[in-house]
This record gives C-alpha cells, structure tokens and sequence, in this order.
C-alpha cells in the first residue's frame, strides 16, 4: 500500500485512539505486523503543546518511519500551523480527525461535527495540504446521523483538496461504537474516488478482516479496539490473508514476555508514576480472557511501584504456564 511517497509492509493500520495508541503501543503494534500506526490526536491550538498530555503525544524521537501524527481542530489557519509544526518535529504524515464522536470534541464542532458543515472540511483540507509537503490524509464517519449520510460527498472534497488517503469508520457520529460497523459506505467510496481508501470499524478476526476485503475492494483496513490487549492481530491477519490459513496464537511464554517489554516502555516513556498507572488498563486488556484475571486486575489497581506491578505479572503468568503444561500433559 502506498500513501504518497511511503511505501508500507502491508495494507494493515493501527487506527488513533486517545489514551492508548502512545508511542511504546504503536511501536509495539508496527513490530508485530502493522504497516502504519496514527498518533493520539493532538489539538491544534499549539498553545496547550506545552501540556504534559501534549508533550507525550508530540514525542516522536527514535520512532519508526513514517511517523503519523493525528491533529484536530476547526481553524483552518489554526490546522495549518499545527500541521507544519508537526512536520517540523518529525511528522511523516499528517492525518486529520473528523471521526471522533466524543461529546466534548463535537461539543466545540471538531472532529466528526466537522461532517455537517463540507464548506469548512473543503477548507480546512486545503489549508493543510497547502501547508505542508508530506502527504496528508483524512480520517471521517460515514455522517454525522442516519439521516446525514454525506461521507461519499466528504470523500470528493478530500480527493479534490489533495488528500493522498481516507479512512472510513462504518459508523455515524450518533451511533458511538454501539451496532455493527457497515462497510458498505467504504466501498462505494472507493468505487467512485481514486485515493486509497481504507475501511474502520469491527476489524475483529482474520476472517473479517479477508470478508471485508473481498467484499469491498478497499485497500486497506484500520484496526482499533481489537488490537488492546491483543497487538498479535496484524500479524494474525497478514498470515491468514497470506496463506489462507489461522496461524497459532501466541504462547504464554511470547505474551508473557511482550507484556513485560511494554511495561518497561511505559515506564521509560511516562516514568515509573504515570507508568505504572497506565500500564493498569493495558494489563486489563492483556489478560481479559484468561483465567484468574479478577484476581490480577485487583492486583494491578493496588500496587504501586514498576517492581511490584512486573512481580505481579511475573507470577500470574508463571501460574498460566503451569496450567497449560499441565493441560497438555494430561493430554498427552
């Protein structure tokens, strides 16, 4: 897959989410098989950069290229700016956001509230292709409610401003993330522009992620809330779109030690504190469909140290591996 002048591995994202596709999570995701991985969102108003929030989310150092920074805004000056700055800072590919459906982004007419108002998106778009000289791609929904569908209009605007890329969340702004993500929009976009155009929303199994594929002609998939807890999926799927076959899912041994690893990033890159605490729904996630995992999660909210928290993990899987070899024993 192609955007722009970057050529990717593969045609699998790790689509932006707040509070959790930080640097050590991206870098983790793009290590187990992921072609791109989107920031956080940052806001345009460069005067909150300053933010402690804001300074993690603008570090990029030592990160894998091509870096995509994800900014939001309503200003298109304002977007512009942002934009540049963020080029300045290392910024491969600038994504904009007009897809999140949070309340207190839409409440200030950001992110997918954009979608009502196409003679804004029009220039919003322009002014940051304009400003910048990487490629510039856009994230929406298919509208801002069942009645105002209008993402293949949105999608024309973004082709005729210079996007080199669109991501296509099956949903509308009132549907949050409950129902199912249709995917039907995707494709009608990608049948009627020429940029590429990626597909979002319950991107769960391999399966889905080949159905999807098959069945709309999009040329990639971003993938969100499948991937907490569970990086292993784009290398999952990248097996199963290329052998036709499930590869085996990764053992206690392999979990035990990429969890650990993503520990020890969290407290590198948050120090221990903050660290710690973050790494407490990342383990949530980690170990949501195993057994015993009550027992860890009420573990994990007490503790308060990163040699605590690592010791806890340590056990819990040490238990794990015991009980899987005991089960294949008894198979045996």
């Amino acid at each position: 897959m192609k955007i722009g002048t970057h050529i990717l591995k593969n045609n699998l994202l790790l689509a932006p989410m707040a509070g959790v596709t930080d640097k050590p999570f991206r870098q983790l995701c793009r290590e187990l098989g992921a072609g791109l991985a989107v920031s956080e969102m940052v806001t345009s108003n460069t005067a909150l950069w300053n933010h402690r929030k804001s300074r993690h989310r603008l570090d990029h150092s030592n990160e894998s290229a091509p870096c995509v920074v994800q900014i939001a805004g309503t200003e298109p000056l304002m977007m512009a700016e942002a934009a540049q700055r963020n080029v300045d800072n290392g910024a491969g590919i600038i994504d904009i956001n007009m897809g999140c459906p949070a309340k207190k982004v839409c409440n200030v007419m950001a992110g997918s509230a954009l979608l009502k108002d196409e003679l804004l998106v029009a220039r919003i778009l322009e002014a940051v292709v304009n400003a910048v000289a990487v490629p510039v791609t856009l994230k929406i929904r298919t509208g801002w409610d069942p009645g105002q569908r209008n993402a293949v209009t949105i999608a024309h605007i973004a082709e005729q401003s210079g996007i080199r890329m669109l991501a296509v969340h099956g949903r509308t702004r009132a549907c949050g993330f409950g129902g199912a993500a249709e995917h039907e929009t995707a494709a009608e976009i990608k049948a009627r522009v020429g940029i590429p155009v990626v597909a979002n929303g319950d991107i769960t199994t391999p399966h889905k992620a080949r159905e999807i594929l098959d069945r709309t002609g999009v040329d990639g998939l971003m993938i969100g809330r499948a991937a907490q807890g569970n990086p292993w999926i784009f290398r999952e799927i990248t097996h199963f779109l290329n052998t036709g076959k499930l590869p085996a899912p990764p053992a206690i041994g392999e979990v035990s030690h990429t969890l650990i690893k993503h520990l020890h990033q969290l407290y590198e890159f948050y120090g221990e504190y903050a660290g710690v605490r973050i790494a407490r729904k990342h383990l949530g996630w980690y170990c949501k469909h195993r057994s015993g995992n009550g027992i860890l999660r009420t573990l994990m909210n007490s503790v308060e140290t990163a040699q605590e928290q690592l010791r806890a993990v340590r056990d819990y899987f040490s238990t794990c591996t015991e009980k899987e070899q005991a089960i294949r024993e008894l198979a045996a």
